[in-house]
């Protein structure tokens, strides 16, 4: 992990609301990214969610979690589900040729899945992953420069995604399995957004305005170069991300 001191443009200021400079953590060699699909309605999820916040502090993993809303009608509303976390979800299962879906379901490099509170299990997977496409990450005027070397990956047509997301927070449960608890958060996907192809170029540049992805509370993102599988999402070739 690179940490970075910035000095910031008035754009990047106005978008993120900070003081002159912005101490940075930034991921861009790992060896796996651990999405994990859970939920706030889920009584099984909380041991699932301490675990990606440890394994979030690993230099070598990049965390994701998504709040699917099938919970959603038990009695509480997830205030961070969306629709487009369990289409995800589904889209998963779909890929691995399985209509089950669950919570909590860790995926590592889009591959592979385990039950997320099961350490072990998440672990062994990890142990073997790898991700070869070189993914570097730079700002200049406010602007956000992703670089992509292939490094002996092979060549794919792959989407390049970037998943802002809100690195820590904590909620209050009113109702359902876990009413009356309350449970911290972290890596919070607030958005999924497609940004570009990679098609096997050697090397590859995408340039964003960081003012426009770093909204609804969101103080860090995820960039993932992701392969098109014949059914659904394919594997992971490339990470990387930063946060505050």
């Amino acid at each position: 992990m690179r940490k970075l001191i910035v000095a910031l443009t008035v754009p990047l200021l106005a978008a993120l609301n900070l003081s002159a400079a912005w101490a940075m953590e930034m991921k861009t060699s790992p060896k796996a990214v651990l999405e994990l699909f859970t939920s706030q309605g889920c009584s099984s999820c909380p041991s699932a969610d301490e675990a990606l916040r440890d394994w979030g502090k690993r230099d070598d993993l990049i965390t994701i979690a998504y709040h699917v809303d099938y919970w959603n009608y038990i009695g509480w509303e997830d205030v961070f589900s969306a629709p487009k976390y369990s289409k995800l979800q589904r889209a998963y299962a779909k890929s691995f040729g399985s209509e089950r879906v669950y919570t909590p379901q860790l995926i590592v490099n889009g591959e592979k899945d385990a039950v997320g509170s099961r350490r072990d299990d998440v672990n062994a997977l990890v142990a073997g992953a790898e991700l070869q496409l070189g993914v570097d990450l730079a700002l200049e005027d406010g602007n956000l420069l992703i670089n992509l070397s292939r490094n002996g990956a092979a060549a794919a047509d792959a989407t390049i995604w970037v998943v802002p997301f809100i690195s820590a927070a904590k909620t209050a449960i009113a109702r359902g399995e876990n009413g009356g608890k309350t449970l911290a958060y972290s890596y919070i996907a607030r958005n999924r957004m497609p940004i570009g192809m990679w098609h096997g170029e050697d090397t590859h540049q995408v340039e964003l305005p960081l003012q426009d992805i770093l909204t609804d509370r969101a103080d860090g993102m995820a960039v993932l170069v992701q392969a098109k599988g014949a059914k659904g999402p394919g594997p992971i070739l490339g990470a990387a991300s930063i946060q505050k």
